[in-house]
């Protein structure tokens, strides 16, 4: 990214990002420098956003502030190439779900789900049927959203999608995305030695040797198919005090939508986490991060304790940690696909439990 949209910075691009940062009232008025406020606006916005609040502007979020700068009606929404995307999209999505449209994951970009859910919508409403959302579709859908609203058909589809798979992992598909560090990719390949064990159709994003583009990762993680999708990291920050342990989902304020079984997960992974061992508690975090968002099985990415941090990073670098880790994901994982009569405490379940808690049948 270009310095020019750091603090200090200035040109046309910074008049652009503060343009956008006006229009959804962060900022007084428009300027070509970037300002100690224009940064605060960027935090803000980033906050906002699910994103990692930086005051930088990066590619990601020059992206996302040019999708909130679109507002349901503001053009005519359709599928295209490259899909189409914006706050307007996620208003449509959301709304076509309230209605009990299914248009997949409000995610704020126009794909075949959302054509399909508009030309249902059409259907129903008796308007031209061509999956085209303008003036005469938004129209009808104000009239019909008087009369139909509320409801969690997103929620409800996500739990009915996961009592369908059952508690046993067999058969079940987990693609793993773990980072570069020696120690992280060594943890994978105990979850996955663990997991193939059991039954389970493992897919690892990278070999030790290479490392695909994030979007080459979320196309390999929804080519297989998978049923959940496990990212681990290390975090790292300026101050070395900062340590432990936080877990990510999708989720959006703005959009008003959460994965319901990714932050189910991402609840799981930091209890057993915790419970089991002595990293810091830093919760669980609703983001948009790309990897989140566009990955359509329930993702997570855990950072597991600061590489920046001298303490956590002992821990890591010792394989019994590592282990233990391992069977805290398991558990996780396993009481993802229990039963609530057949859930257990948080570290009370070890691996050998899990036969008799249903994970094979």
């Amino acid at each position: 990214m270009s310095p020019d949209l750091t603090l200090g910075g200035s040109g046309d691009l910074v008049l652009q990002v503060t343009s956008y940062l006006t229009r959804l009232n962060l900022l007084k008025a428009e300027s070509s420098v970037f300002t100690a406020e224009v940064e605060s606006a960027v935090k803000e916005f980033q906050q906002s956003r699910g994103l990692t609040v930086t005051g930088i502007v990066d590619s990601i979020t020059l992206r996302v502030l040019d999708e909130a700068r679109w507002k349901l009606g503001d053009r005519v929404l359709s599928l295209t190439t490259p899909h189409m995307r914006g706050d307007d999209v996620a208003a449509l999505q959301s709304q076509l779900s309230e209605m009990g449209f299914n248009c997949g994951r409000v995610d704020g970009i126009f794909g075949s789900d959302c054509e399909s859910a508009v030309m249902e919508f059409q259907k129903s409403v008796g308007v031209k049927i061509d999956g085209r959302c303008g003036p005469a579709t938004i129209l009808s859908m104000l009239r019909l959203k008087k009369i139909v609203s509320g409801g969690t058909p997103i929620a409800l589809r996500d739990a009915t999608n996961r009592a369908q798979k059952g508690p046993s992992l067999s058969g079940k598909v987990i693609v793993i995305d773990p980072s570069e560090s020696p120690e992280i990719f060594d943890l994978t390949q105990r979850l996955e030695g663990r997991l193939i064990a059991l039954g389970v159709n493992v897919f690892l994003t990278r070999t030790a040797n290479a490392v695909p583009k994030e979007v080459d990762r979320i196309d390999a993680a929804n080519a297989a198919g998978a049923d959940l999708v496990i990212s681990l990291h290390q975090d790292r920050y300026s101050n070395e005090k900062a340590h432990g342990v936080a877990t990510y989902y999708y989720g959006s304020d703005s959009h008003g939508v959460h994965s319901i079984v990714g932050e189910r997960f991402a609840t799981l992974v930091q209890r057993e986490i915790c419970a089991r061992t002595d990293l810091l508690n830093c919760r669980t975090h609703a983001k948009t991060w790309d990897l989140l968002r566009l990955t359509k099985a329930p993702t997570v990415r855990i950072e597991l304790g600061f590489e920046s941090n001298p303490g956590d990073m002992k821990r890591v670098a010792d394989p019994a940690f590592r282990e233990t880790v391992v069977e805290a994901l398991m558990v996780a994982i396993q009481r993802l696909y229990l039963s609530a009569e057949n859930d257990a405490k948080t570290g009370t379940l070890r691996i050998s439990d899990l036969r008799r808690a249903g994970l094979r049948r």
